[in-house]
Formats: C-alpha cells, structure tokens, sequence
C-alpha cells in the first residue's frame, strides 16, 4: 500500500513528517490538543472546535469507527486532525464507517504517523499555536509552507459563533410531561445538551446566535440558556447584550463554557486566553457550592477572570465563583448571589466523558421553578 506524505508545521517553524490521513489537502488553524481517551466522534463534531487542529495524546485513535448517533452536531468541525497511530479498521458492533473515510468524505485533511506526546509537550511548554499540515505528492519548501501558517488568522479577536450557529430556530420537544421552556441560544450548541434537558422535562426552542430578546420573549421561556462555542468571547457583543437583557428582567440563565465566559463579560469581568487551553474528558474540578470534587469534560481556550475568594460586586448584584479548576485554579463556574442565573466553564452534558456533573441540569431546572413559585407568590 502507497501513502501520501505529510507534513505538519507549527508556527514557531517546528515540522512533524508522516502521512496523510483523512482528505489529501492543506489546512490551517489553531493547535490544540485533546486528552480524551474516548469519545473522538463528539469532539470531531463538537462546533466548539471550529477553525482549530486537534492533536490526539491517545495514540491509537479509529478503532471504534463512525456511526450515525455519536454525531454532536451535523458534521465536522474540526478544521484538522492529527494522530499517532490510526486502527486498521474498525472493530465495533455500532461502527458503520472507517473513521479515514469519514474524514475524507468531509474534507478533512489530517496527518497519522506522528509523535503526538511530543506535538503535545511542545503546546504545553509554548502555548498554543497556529499549525497547518500538508499532504500530497507535492508539498513545498518548508519555509512556503512556515509562511503559510504565520498568515493565518489568530484565534484571539475571532468571532465564530455565527459561523457554527442554527440558520433558523427550531424546538426540541421534552420528555414525557413538560416542565418548563428554555430559550437555548446556539452558539455552537452540542446536540446532548437539549437532550439532556428534554430528559428532566424541559422544552428547549433553539435561537440562532444573533437572536434578540424579543426572539428570546417571544418563546415565554421560564430560562435561558447559552451553549458551549467557538472563538473569543470578547467579540460577541451582540450575545452578551442579550444576557444583560436577560439578566436584567431576571430571568433564570444558565450558560456552559462560551456562555459561562459571555456571563463573565455581561457581569463586566474580563477575559482572557488560556496557555494551552482544557480539552479532554479528565479535569478536576471543585463545585465550592458543595465541595464536591468532579471529574469533567472541556474544551475552551478562553477562561474568565474573576476573584476567587469572597463575592464581588456587578452591574446584577453580588456574585461569586463557584466552581475551580483544582490544576491551575482557572474559573470553572460563575453564579449570581443576588439572581437566578449561573455557569459552568465545562461540559456538563457529558458527551463524551463522565456523569459527574449532571446535576447542573438539574439545578437549572430547580431555579426555574423556584423562579415560578416566587412570581405566584408576588
């Protein structure tokens, strides 16, 4: 069997060869590196990942194949892929296609036959960085391909939820008895998320990322909530004046990982970007409202900056943090003392990963009937 050659080019000029896997092309984007050991169908096709190059730690990735109900969204997002040691085939009773395949009939060009471990202590030691791979029978000189790279939009400044957002709004039904309706903006929603509320009686209309708040009224919502997303939170003006708007007629929010830093920005918090960013299905994280420690997934490369002890004071009241990251202290979770409305940095809807935080559904799904009986009462 022939293979095309590849190569992989940081932009600090550090090159990786092997071989191609997926689509034969180039692509370009921001490196960052997962540590999941499962679960590689939802993280290909999680939106979050839009516009970035995803560095496998596993090294045998493929073996589990591809299947038509892993799917987070309607396609792959992942703007390349890179990993050490592809399957031979798939050797699963769901698979229903080879994991290549499907990456080439989506056009997504990635590189096999590389040191991944090494790629990823490179990140770690440096940051992250944009990266391009290569792959055909003519690939260039490595300083065309080095230049290529450094012309490359930076991932801070980039505003992508719109790109990777709902086109039309559309409902997803709950299960069994329907407790309440939540305006769920999509500003990369992963698919799990609306299921997950759908099981705790929730019907969620799901809003495309520039909707208003009178999309958002229009729905009667008991909540709203913001999804996980793409790009810097520092340029969605748009949806962090829908939250303020939210949060003003005190409507009970609840928002994960893009919408958890859009929660910063409306409480006129900064934010920033991360080293090297969480991904994987293994971090540890704190809830201080409990003490209860999970184990939980994530992928964002922006993080809030806010006071870790104590409350402080927004343009909504007193608020705190309420969750930690327990290996760098970065926020994981945001909530208001004086409102009904909270965040978590991570992926409570678990897809793939652990189950340690699926309560937070629950806890949404507490705060709007509180919500409910205090405006009966009134």
């Amino acid at each position: 069997m022939t293979y095309n050659p590849a190569v992989l080019v940081l932009e600090d000029g550090t090159t990786w060869r092997g071989r191609a896997y997926g689509a034969v092309g180039s692509t370009v984007g921001e490196a960052v590196f997962s540590t999941g050991m499962t679960g590689y169908q939802e993280t290909l096709t999680d939106p979050s990942y839009h516009r970035q190059v995803v560095v496998m730690t596993v090294p045998h990735v493929g073996n589990t194949g591809v299947n038509d109900e892993d799917n987070e969204s309607s396609k792959i997002w992942v703007a390349g892929y890179v990993v050490r040691d592809p399957a031979r085939r798939a050797s699963n009773w769901r698979a229903q296609r080879e994991l290549p395949d499907e990456l080439a009939a989506q056009g997504v060009v990635g590189i096999s036959h590389v040191d991944t471990r090494a790629i990823t202590r490179h990140l770690r030691e440096r940051g992250a960085m944009r990266v391009g791979i290569f792959s055909g029978p003519s690939l260039g000189t490595d300083t065309e391909l080095l230049a290529r790279v450094q012309e490359a939009p930076q991932m801070s400044g980039a505003a992508l939820a719109d790109e990777v957002s709902t086109d039309s709004a559309y409902v997803v039904p709950a299960q069994g008895e329907k407790r309440f309706t939540v305006a769920s903006i999509d500003l990369g929603i992963k698919s799990m998320t609306p299921h997950r509320m759908a099981q705790r009686g929730i019907e969620s209309h799901v809003l495309p990322a520039l909707a208003t708040i009178d999309d958002v009224l229009a729905t009667n919502p008991d909540g709203v909530f913001f999804s996980n997303g793409p790009g810097d939170p520092a340029t969605a003006q748009p949806q962090i004046q829908l939250l303020k708007q939210v949060l003003e007629r005190r409507i009970p929010f609840f928002g994960i990982c893009f919408g958890n830093q859009l929660f910063g920005q409306a409480l006129d918090l900064g934010t920033y970007k991360l080293g090297y960013g969480h991904r994987g299905i293994n971090q540890p994280v704190m809830d201080r409202t409990t003490g209860k420690v999970e184990v939980t997934a994530h992928n964002h490369g922006f993080a809030v900056d806010a006071p870790l002890e104590g409350t402080f004071t927004t343009p909504f009241g007193q608020a705190q943090v309420s969750h930690v990251n327990l290996n760098d202290n970065v926020v994981e979770g945001l909530n208001l003392v004086d409102g009904p409305a909270f965040s978590v940095q991570y992926h409570p809807e678990a897809a793939a990963g652990p189950h340690d935080a699926g309560y937070l559904f629950d806890r949404f799904a507490e705060l709007m009937g509180e919500h409910s009986a205090d405006a009966q009462k009134n």
